[in-house]
């Protein structure tokens, strides 16, 4: 079942049979942990010889061992395994899903499958799913060497709705469906509720959910724009993993003889969890930003000329004590056409005040100009923090300054991508590693 204006499909899901251990079965996305190697150790014990997502997936802290085409080939033969030996069943429809994390009590979503006609993740993409971050081409060949061939795939993808009246996704818990799991997620990552969502009548309704946020003129007046291209769907999590589907669609209906003879393959839909931007359980967090190897004085007189040449007003004030400055930022948060960036560096804290600043995001701005500073800059280089403590310790080292960034609104997120485009790399974190999505269902997609 298609609803191909709103580039929604309802997929014909694999769940594992009853015998198989869910608890085994789940691991965490495979971008997560990709500089900790003994975590996966751990959860191959874990694991064992039962069947689980972890056999089918390519943990990306593996990505550049000598081993990697071996391991595509034993992950294929796992996939033709699952298929073939009943450890996988199929359901037609969508899953409603509840999660715990260790932060958070409950995160609802619903697993759909999202039409990749509907997807551009280039620069101005105007496309109804869209990149919120830029997407970074050369990491896509490897993740396309692990997907060409494969037979099943398994979503780590969040992609976020903006729908504060809350009427898509959370109605549904008012509703009685069939409960397909209920277990203790591993690594103490939290709790799992699943349940099946296959009568037509409630799918027509969410579908009908997801039309009226993509109406043209409910977008219009929601974001107060009348020439830009409708976005319902915005990438949370696993924006290159979606990259990556939409590269093999676009090179099978490039290698097809009569491009009316793919439009029904598989590889055209992938399968996503979908979120409300405004669910309570989903967090954003800020990333901040420390750059090594500089001298901040002429840094920071260098932002002046910058931005003046974007049209916006530059200063920097400086304090002797944290308390100082984080009464100064009250004073100005909050006022129009005034971006606020708190830095650290060995002579202190300080404030950059922008006015009329040329991107809606103070982190838009400051990344602008961090990239351009940079290209000048002999051995300086940028790194991304979480915790604000960290930016303290680091900043006000010799050499060094960091910028405290501040978190990004979740009304703000639709609206700057909507009139910014993607943001730039690393601009917020939606929760810890151990809250990032799960692996359990799973999709065919080549016979």
């Amino acid at each position: 079942m298609n609803f191909e204006n709103i580039g929604l499909n309802v997929p014909t899901l694999l769940l594992p049979q009853k015998s198989v251990d869910l608890h085994k079965w789940s691991v965490v996305a495979c971008d997560q942990y990709s500089s900790q190697p003994e975590y996966w150790a751990t959860v191959d014990k874990i694991v064992g010889d039962e069947p689980s997502t972890l056999r089918v997936i390519f943990p990306e802290v593996f990505l550049e061992d000598d081993d990697a085409d071996q391991r595509i080939v034993a992950i294929n033969a796992t996939m033709e395994h699952y298929l073939e030996g009943g450890i996988l069943e199929e359901h037609k429809g969508f899953i409603l899903l509840d999660r715990k994390t260790s932060q958070v009590e409950s995160r609802k979503g619903l697993v759909v499958a999202l039409d990749l006609e509907h997807y551009d993740y280039g620069v101005g993409s105007q496309s109804l799913i869209r990149a919120t971050e830029g997407t970074i081409v050369d990491r896509l060949p490897p993740r396309i060497r692990i997907r060409e061939n494969a037979k099943i795939e398994l979503p780590h993808i969040m992609v976020l709705i903006d729908d504060p009246e809350r009427t898509v996704i959370e109605p549904l818990f008012d509703r009685n469906f069939e409960q397909v799991y209920d277990f203790d997620l591993m690594m103490e990552s939290g709790h799992l509720k699943g349940y099946k969502i296959e009568d037509e009548a409630t799918i027509n309704t969410i579908a009908a959910g997801l039309a009226e946020l993509s109406s043209q003129e409910v977008f219009n007046d929601k974001y107060g724009v009348v020439d830009k291209g409708v976005l319902l769907f915005a990438m949370g999590d696993g924006n290159h993993s979606l990259a990556t589907a939409k590269n093999i669609w676009e090179s099978k209906k490039a290698a097809a003889t009569n491009v009316a003879d793919v439009m029904e393959d598989p590889a055209r839909y992938a399968l996503v969890e979908l979120v409300n931007v405004h669910d309570e359980g989903l967090e954003f967090e800020p990333i901040h930003r420390v750059v090594f190897n500089v001298n901040p004085a002429r840094m920071l007189e260098d932002m002046g000329p910058y931005f003046a040449g974007q049209g916006s007003g530059c200063s920097v004030e400086l304090f002797a004590e944290a308390t100082e400055l984080e009464k100064r930022i009250t004073e100005l948060r909050g006022h129009e056409d005034v971006h606020v960036i708190a830095f650290i560096s060995k002579d202190g804290y300080g404030l950059i005040k922008l006015s009329n600043p040329r991107l809606n995001l103070e982190v838009g701005n400051l990344q602008s100009f961090i990239d351009t500073y940079l290209e000048g800059q002999e051995n300086a280089y940028l790194d991304y923090i979480h915790g604000s403590d960290v930016v303290t310790e680091l900043g006000a080292r010799e050499n060094n300054i960091g910028f405290y960034l501040p978190v990004l609104g979740k009304a703000e997120l639709f609206k700057t991508v909507i009139l910014d485009g993607a943001l730039p790399r690393k601009t917020f974190s939606m929760g810890e590693a151990d809250e990032k999505r799960f692996y359990l269902e799973a999709r065919q997609i080549a016979r």
